[in-house]
C-alpha cells in the first residue's frame, strides 16, 4: 500500500511533465483519459479502504463463470461461430483460480466438444460449422483442463494430423481454415495442438522458424504478417510456436526482448499490445508470457550471459496492481480497463498474466495484496496449467505410432515445452549469483 501511495502521488507529475512534439491527437487525448482513469481507480482504492490489502474477488468471478460456462444469454447469439473459445476462456479462469470441478465439468466439456469435431478433422466454431484451427486450439486446451482420458479420447488424432497438413501453406505458415487467411496465429495454434496431442513431427515444423522471422519487424516483435506492425499477440504466438519445439534461436532474441520491455505503461502498469496504443489488460498474458519464453530460450540457446534469478525483465507489482485495482469488475469477471464491461476473454487472459507474473522463473511467488490472491501456474506455452499439460503425458505417450494415410508418423510433444515444464516443475535451489555479463 506504501508504495501505491508514492505511486499515486507522483503520478500527476509525471502525467504533466509528459511533452508532446506535436499538437494533441486523438490517441494522445485517449492515453491521457485513459492515464487518468487508472490512477483515479488508484487513488479512490487509498481513499476507501484505509491501507486495506488489495484483494482478488474469487468467489464473485468463480460464480460469473460458472454462470457462463452452464448457458450464455441470447445476446451472444453472433457469436456462435465462437463456442469452444467460451469453453476454453471460462474452463482456464476456473483452473487458475482453483476452482474447476473435474468431477462435474469434463464430462459436459468432452460431450459438447464431440460435437464440434469435424469428420475430416479439426474443430469448428459449434456444430455443424467449418473446422478452424483457432476453435481447433480452443478445444484442444479445453479437453486438456478437463484433463480425463475420456476428453482426450475425444480427439480424432489421425484426421486431426491430416486437417494440419492440409493447413500448411507452401510459404512455411498454416492457413485457418479451408482458402482461408495465413497468419501468425496458424502457426501457434497448428504447433501447440500437435504438441498437446505429441504428434509434432518435422514435416509440420517445415518452414515455420522461416516463416516467423520473416515477420520480425525493425521494431523486435513480431507482425501477424511480414511487413506489418509488431503485435503483442502475434508476437506471442510467433515465439511460443518456436519455444514449444525449441527453435526460438531462430530469431533476434535480444531485439526481440528490447521491444517486448518498452511496452509495459509507466503510469497504467500494465501493457500495451502496440507502440501508441492503450493498455489492456489481456496483454497481461500476451505480452507478460513473452519474458519467461525468452528467458527459458535464451537458458535452453546456452547463451554465454547472465540471466536474472529473481525476475524476467518486467516489473511484476505495477502490472498486478492494475489488474487487481484496475479491472475487477463489481458485478463479476475481469475487464479491459476502468470503464469497460467484462468479459470471458479478458477474464481468461487477464488472470493468466497474474499467474506469469506471480510465479517467477526460479520458483519465487511474487503475489501483489492478500497472499489468497496467489493463482495456479499456467503453463507458458499452452496457456492451461502446467499440472495439466504434464497429467496428459501418461495418456498419450503410450499410445501407439500414429497412422495416417497408412504412413507411420512418428511425432512427439515439443522438446522446448518439454524441457520449459521440466524445469517449472523441478524443485528449486535457492539461486546462485552469477558473474557472467548479460540481462541480471
Amino acid at each position: 500500500v506504501y508504495k501505491l501511495q508514492s505511486f499515486c502521488c507522483l503520478t500527476p507529475m509525471a502525467a504533466d511533465s509528459v511533452i508532446l512534439d506535436c499538437p494533441p491527437t486523438l490517441t494522445s487525448q485517449e492515453q491521457l483519459k485513459t492515464q487518468n482513469d487508472v490512477t483515479n481507480t488508484f487513488k479512490n482504492f487509498l481513499l476507501k479502504e484505509q491501507g486495506k490489502d488489495i484483494e482478488l474477488d474469487r468467489d464473485l468471478h468463480t460464480k460469473w463463470l460458472k454462470k457462463g460456462l452452464q448457458s450464455l444469454p441470447a445476446n451472444f447469439s453472433g457469436l456462435d461461430a465462437s463456442r469452444p473459445w467460451f469453453v476454453y476462456w471460462i474452463s482456464h479462469a476456473l483452473e487458475v483460480l482453483g476452482d474447476y470441478d473435474e468431477t462435474v465439468w469434463p464430462s459436459k466439456v468432452a460431450s459438447f466438444l464431440g460435437h464440434c469435431q469435424e469428420p475430416t478433422g479439426g474443430f469448428a466454431g459449434g456444430p455443424g460449422q467449418l473446422a478452424h484451427l483457432a476453435p481447433t486450439y480452443a478445444a484442444v486446451s479445453a479437453l486438456v483442463i478437463a484433463g480425463s482420458e475420456t476428453a482426450y479420447q475425444v480427439v480424432n488424432r489421425e484426421q486431426m494430423y491430416m486437417f494440419l497438413m492440409r493447413m500448411k501453406c507452401p510459404e512455411g505458415g498454416f492457413k485457418m481454415h479451408d482458402e482461408g487467411e495465413t497468419d501468425m496465429r496458424g502457426s501457434y495454434c497448428a504447433i501447440a495442438v500437435a504438441s498437446m496431442l505429441h504428434m509434432l513431427t518435422d514435416e509440420l515444423m517445415e518452414g515455420i522458424p522461416e516463416y516467423v522471422r520473416r515477420c520480425q519487424t525493425w521494431e523486435g516483435g513480431l507482425a501477424g504478417e511480414a511487413g506489418l506492425e509488431a503485435h503483442g499477440g502475434y508476437s506471442y504466438c510467433g515465439l511460443s510456436a518456436l519455444c514449444i519445439a525449441g527453435k526460438a534461436h531462430e530469431l533476434d532474441l535480444h531485439a526481440f526482448l528490447s521491444w517486448a520491455v518498452h511496452k509495459q505503461m509507466s503510469i497504467e502498469g500494465g501493457f500495451a499490445g502496440r507502440a501508441n496504443k492503450l493498455v489492456d489488460s489481456c496483454y497481461s498474458f500476451w505480452q507478460g508470457a513473452i519474458f519467461p519464453l525468452l528467458h527459458e530460450a535464451f537458458r535452453q540457446q546456452g547463451v554465454n550471459m547472465a540471466l536474472p534469478a529473481s525476475h524476467t525483465w518486467f516489473a511484476p507489482s505495477p502490472l498486478q496492481t492494475y489488474v487487481l485495482l484496475g479491472c475487477q469488475h463489481i458485478s463479476g469477471g475481469l475487464k479491459d480497463k476502468p470503464g469497460k464491461s467484462a468479459d470471458f476473454y479478458h477474464t481468461c487472459y487477464s488472470l493468466s498474466g497474474l499467474s506469469v507474473s506471480q510465479h517467477q522463473v526460479e520458483g519465487q511467488m511474487f503475489v501483489v495484496g492478500d497472499a489468497d490472491n496467489l493463482l495456479e501456474r499456467t503453463d507458458i506455452y499452452y496457456n492451461v496449467l502446467v499440472e495439466k499439460a504434464e497429467r496428459k503425458c501418461s495418456y498419450f505417450e503410450r499410445l501407439p505410432p500414429l497412422t495416417v494415410n497408412k504412413r507411420q508418423i512418428v511425432g512427439s510433444e515439443g522438446k522446448g515445452a518439454v524441457e520449459g515444464r521440466r524445469r517449472a516443475l523441478a524443485p528449486k535451489s535457492a539461486p546462485k549469483g552469477t558473474s557472467k555479463g548479460g540481462y541480471a
